[in-house]
């Protein structure tokens, strides 16, 4: 089945999970928001009391996730998690055991269930590089650690919650390093991925950019076949 996925990577709050989205809804597509599944797993091993550095435990409950999107809604069975999954010690928690290898195998075939017609708009930190790796169009999204922290801190403050920018912009940063160098998956641009830095760049302008990308990419692979 010849299902078009367009991969969108970056490291956090580069702005990939709203680009991505708004790109799936203006092409009709799929949404897969690869992270949130990471961060279902890290609550699912505070919630039943596994240390996020037991691999096999971890790995264990990635496979077995009771994860469902519906709504505009994530579910971790029938509990509403959308909010708890967005809390920064969640996300601190997700990056600690997105690390793990078996945690990531346990992930990979549930990640390429997303893949259906009429296209699959993916976002995360592997999806060009391993997930997707025949993805029609692959774009790699950034930001300064700087602009990145500012966005989360408003994020947070609209939200009402309490915010420390000098600490977010190190705990992008730790994010970043633990993200570079994990030994499986690592988080880098596909060599054929389009590099759209979005520091200076408005949303509207980085959806724009992706879906001309996606246009040209799907024009030379007709011309290829």
């Amino acid at each position: 089945m010849n299902v078009p996925v367009i991969a969108i990577d970056g490291p956090s709050a580069s702005g990939k999970g709203t680009v991505a989205e708004r790109v799936a809804t203006r092409l009709g597509f799929h949404f897969l928001d690869s992270g949130a599944l990471y961060r279902l797993t890290a609550l699912a091993a505070m919630k039943h009391g596994v240390a996020l550095d037991d691999e096999a435990g971890v790995a264990q409950l990635a496979a077995a996730l009771p994860a469902t999107f519906r709504d505009g809604a994530v579910w971790l069975a029938e509990e509403d998690v959308t909010d708890a999954i967005r809390a920064e010690a969640v996300g601190e928690g997700a990056s600690k055991v997105a690390a793990l290898p078996a945690v990531r195998a346990a992930l990979l075939d549930r990640q390429r269930a997303y893949r259906q017609l009429p296209g699959l708009v993916a976002d995360g930190r592997d999806m060009g590089t391993v997930v997707f790796t025949d993805a029609v169009a692959k774009v790699f999204l950034t930001a300064s650690a700087e602009a990145r922290a500012e966005r989360r801190y408003k994020q947070l403050i609209e939200k009402g919650n309490s915010a420390n920018l000098p600490a977010l912009v190190a705990d992008m940063q730790a994010r970043d390093a633990r993200d570079t160098a994990r030994a499986v998956a690592p988080l880098k641009p596909a060599a054929d991925a389009l590099l759209l830095d979005t520091t200076h760049m408005d949303i509207e302008s980085a959806v724009q950019a992706v879906l001309t990308h996606y246009a040209l990419c799907k024009a030379r692979s007709k011309q290829g076949n």
